[in-house]
Order: C-alpha cells, then structure tokens, then sequence
C-alpha cells in the first residue's frame, strides 16, 4: 500500500507487518510475510485510524448503529465527550466484551462547576475510582467572560485531577474562555473560540502551556443538500438549504447563536472558527496545538466530509493528517499507541481506496478498518 504514516513521512509503496495486535514493521517496498496472513492493498493508501476527541456516544438502542458508523467512515478510538460515566463504561465494555463493532471507547464522566470546590474534587476521585481518566466537557461561561466562581471550581478539579491522574477537559467557546481554563491549568480545550476572533498574545498562551484544542472546525459552517443525516436515518431534503448540523435552518439553529442588535443570528461562528484554529495553529513552532474532533451525530461519512472541508480552508493535506492523527492522539492520552503508523503502535489502520494526500475526499474511501490488527470492515 501507500503508506501515510502520520509523522510526514508518505511511502508510496510499502508492507506494514502486523503481530499480537501491534505494528512489527512499516518498510518501503516488500517484506517477508511467510506465515502471515496478507491483504493486498495495491493501489489503496495505509493510514493510521482516524481519532475523533470530542463525540457524544450513547449505549442505548442504536449504539450498535452508531458503533458501525463510526467503524465505516474509519474512526477507531473515539473519546466520549459527556454524559455519565458509568453509560460510557458500559458501552466500551460491550464493544470489548465482542457484544457488536465499534471503535476504541475511551470512558468519561460528567463533572459541573456549580458546586463547591470540594464537592468538585470529591467528584473528580470519583471518576478515579471507577478507572475514567476523563472528564466529559466542563462548560465555561463564555461572555463576556467566566465569573471568578467558576474559575475557583475549575482550579479544584485541575489540583485534584493532577492527583488522580485524570485528564480535564474544558468547553471554553470564547477566547477570554479559553485563556481562562489555560490559566487555571487546563491544557485540553474541546472547541475553538467561535464567539470571537482569537488574539496572537492568546493564541501564544495556548502555545506556551502547551495545550491542545480539539478543533470542530465546521460547528459554525452550514450543511447543504446532505441526505444522510444521521444513524437512524433520518433523511433532510436535498433542497438547495442551509442547515445547521442537527437539520434545522442556518444560521438560526445554532446552539448560542451569535446575534446582531436586532437579535439576528449571524453566522460568524464559522468564520471565528477557521481563523481561530490557524492563528492557534501559528503559535506554535511544533504544531501540536490543534487536534480533531467533531462533536456531531450525524452519519460519520457526513460529519467527516463535512469537518474536512473546514479543515482544508486552512490547512494542507500533510497537516490534516498530523491533526487526525498524532496530535488527537496527544490530545486524548495515547500518543505512545495510536495515530501513526510504526513500530510498537497498536495496529489501528485503514485501508482507503484512494490516495488522501491529494484532497480530502480521498480520505472518505475507507475500505478496510483494523482495529488492534483484526480486520472489523471490509468493504472491497
């Protein structure tokens, strides 16, 4: 195959040796496979599993339907992004347990700030004691900035997560937000500032600290003519209209719209977004500032299609990968297991019938999903 291997480096033609699960080798050319079973991957391109850090997954009647869709459109490790903990540690069990597909699951908990700081850190050990390492996000008021209670609450949860060894990650949707959860010792934010555009001094700050945003660059950026809307098929009519993500009339259905005087909702938020995301991005010599995520539960193909074109405003194919890949596995604690293609990583990789490094439609022909170096999705 051609092989994307997340770091930059491409090999247009390849062999990926794969044992107990891991990744042996990854080798220009041929390779001894005596033994082995082999796929054939002439003309399809190798990528690491795509890594989504931010989705809203549910263990109810149509997680099985989720779990496939996700697993179709080529995610493999997904961090859930809210809920109870205890639903998204029974829904990474079932998929452990082999009750039906799905990508990796990695279990969060909710935690509020509208409560005490001890009743914070009392929250935070019991997420710990369940064996989460998350928590779901943690909304900061975002205008005209978070009030000094919540900034209290926040700084317990980071003291006592630091101790339990819990990752804190914070919804902060304005730049004065965002500063403010860095500030206090976040380092994981799970969406760019849509409210506003993003300083240079505040985008360093992010650099500086070095924190991660789990982008959702295309919250604010309508959807047109999409027919697969989500996993229970409901179908929006493909009638020429702008949409926000959950079917509704754009710009009015997004969630806290920004409004003119008049009580209009604006749009800017997808404008504040991609800006946002590459003055971030800028800030940082290294690029580890931006991450993926997507936040949607609409058909994974869809949500895919839909966040990349946001993404290639701004960004080169080579960098999309580097943010699908190893900075969202920065970003969700496993960027010693997953998101490139080497030695040691667990052998999370798929197969698409094209070569993404040309455009980003090429990165929506996954054909082949293997998830820890067994085949989940075969499509050819």
């Amino acid at each position: 195959a051609r092989v994307i291997v997340g770091t930059g480096q491409v090999i247009e033609s390849g062999t990926i040796i794969v044992r107990g699960g891991k990744i042996v080798s990854v080798t220009p050319g041929a390779a001894p496979t005596q033994g082995l079973t082999t796929i054939d991957a002439k003309g399809m391109s190798a990528m690491p599993g795509f890594i989504d850090g931010h989705k809203h997954v549910n263990n109810g009647e149509s997680a099985a339907a989720q779990m496939r869709s996700l697993l179709d459109a080529g995610y493999t490790t997904v961090l859930a992004g809210g809920g109870q903990a205890d639903a998204n540690i029974a829904l990474r069990d079932r998929i452990d347990k082999g009750e039906f597909v799905g990508p990796r699951i990695i279990a969060s908990g909710q935690i509020n700030l509208r409560q005490t700081p001890a009743e914070a850190r009392a929250a935070v050990q019991a997420l710990a004691a369940k064996g989460v390492k998350h928590t779901g996000e943690i909304g900061l008021t975002p205008e005209p900035a978070p009030p000094q209670a919540e900034i209290e609450v926040l700084k317990a949860i980071v003291d006592e997560a630091k101790k339990a060894g819990v990752q804190v990650n914070v919804h902060a949707v304005s730049s004065p937000a965002m500063v403010a959860a860095v500030d206090a010792g976040v380092t994981r934010l799970v969406h760019l500032p849509n409210k506003d555009f993003t300083s240079y001094d505040a985008a360093e700050r992010v650099a500086q600290t070095g924190s991660i945003v789990a982008g959702m660059l295309g919250f604010g950026a309508p959807n047109i003519d999409t027919l697969s809307a989500a996993p229970a098929q409901v179908q929006w009519p493909k009638d020429n209209t702008a949409r926000f993500r959950d079917g509704k009339p754009w710009p009015e259905a997004i969630v806290g719209a920004n409004r003119d005087p008049k009580g209009r909702a604006t749009g800017t938020e997808a404008g504040y977004t991609i800006v946002n995301a590459r003055r971030i991005w800028d800030a940082d010599p290294n690029h580890q500032t931006i991450s993926y995520s997507t936040d949607q539960n609409a058909a994974d193909l869809v949500v895919l299609e839909h966040e990349l074109k946001s993404y290639s405003i701004v960004f080169s194919m080579a960098d999309i990968h580097r943010i699908i890949g190893p900075n969202s596995a920065r970003y969700v604690g496993m960027a010693d297991q997953i998101g490139t293609l080497e030695a040691g990583k667990l052998a999370d990789i798929i197969l698409l019938d094209g070569n993404p490094t040309l455009n980003i439609y090429e990165m929506l022909k996954t054909k082949v999903v293997l998830k820890e170096g067994k085949v989940v999705v075969d499509k050819r």
